[in-house]
């Protein structure tokens, strides 16, 4: 069993996830169950007292909730915020997803799906009319997060900096390959410029890979300068990321950047991931262009 200190230390956290359909409160519950917690979506609101009077938590509880519950009244889902629900106020955090409404429509557009409160009408309406539910909530929600510019991934990273749990694991590394032409990704705490390098695009035999080829990487090595400046690179990250750790950081996330996307960046971040998953950092890899790249889409 757990000691009492290592309790105190990461304690149990119960946390009620809502917001207006669209917003990404799907994607919350799924990355908390990721961290560890476990998550039960759509349960009755008048359920939650039962649930709340059974034994203590044995691990942290994500609940989600929105305007789909069966039961789901504004009031009844101010009350269990507000502990009157077999539960001691101030136990519960609400993690509250919002969005603007131009993105929830045009979310619902592309995704072709019926709003909730609108199944025969337009999303427009079922969206004016959910918000207007979940005012009163989202004004005492404990964390507040706009996914209006968000991705998955961005969301994801905003969520493992909140409920990750301290010291449950080391600092994790995000590593994102980009393209400077298409804007700096969001949330990069570190961002590294490869367009110093030799650039494989004007090389007609890998113009059509891209970095995680071994070809383009066998090109980038014969580059004088790649050498010096991994080793520089990585100094730099041997010397940062304990000392992130050390001021309790979860996440760190880094870019890479070149012209297209394609080729530099994404050799350099590949070299990176190999190399800080070899010291045992938990690290994630991701190249935006290679996944935004269309097939037969031109590479540069």
């Amino acid at each position: 069993m757990p000691s009492p200190l290592a309790e105190a230390e990461n304690p149990r956290r119960l946390v009620l996830v809502t917001g207006p359909s669209g917003a990404g409160r799907s994607t919350a519950i799924h990355v908390l169950e990721d961290i560890g917690f476990e998550a039960i979506d759509n349960l009755p609101l008048s359920l939650l007292p039962r649930l709340f009077a059974g034994p203590g938590l044995d691990t942290s509880l994500a609940l989600g909730i929105d305007v789909r519950n069966r039961d789901f009244s504004t009031c009844a889902l101010l009350e269990v915020i507000d502990g009157d629900a077999a539960r001691a106020p101030g136990e519960m955090e609400v993690l509250y997803l919002d969005c603007r409404p131009d993105i929830l429509v045009r979310r619902f557009s592309e995704t072709r799906r019926r709003h909730p409160l609108s199944p025969e009408g337009s999303p427009e309406d079922g969206i004016a009319r959910e918000r207007d539910l979940l005012g009163p909530v989202r004004a005492r929600s404990d964390i507040l997060v706009d996914t209006s510019d968000m991705s998955p991934h961005d969301l994801r990273a905003e969520l493992e900096r909140w409920f990750a749990p301290a010291g449950a694991k080391r600092l994790s590394v995000s590593v994102q390959s980009f393209s400077y032409k298409r804007g700096l990704p969001r949330g990069l705490d570190m961002v590294f410029d490869c367009r110093f390098l030799d650039n494989p695009h004007w090389q007609p035999d890998l113009r059509a890979a891209d970095g995680r080829d071994a070809a383009v990487q066998a090109f980038l090595r014969d580059d004088p300068r790649l050498a010096p400046f991994l080793d520089r690179l990585n100094a730099l990250l041997d010397l940062l990321l304990p000392a992130h750790e050390d001021e309790g950081r979860a996440y760190l996330a880094i870019g890479t950047g070149c012209t297209g996307g394609q080729h530099r960046s994404v050799a350099v971040a590949e070299f990176l991931r190999a190399r800080l998953a070899q010291q045992g950092w938990p690290v994630s890899l991701r190249h935006r262009e290679l996944e935004r790249r269309e097939p037969g889409e031109g590479r540069s």
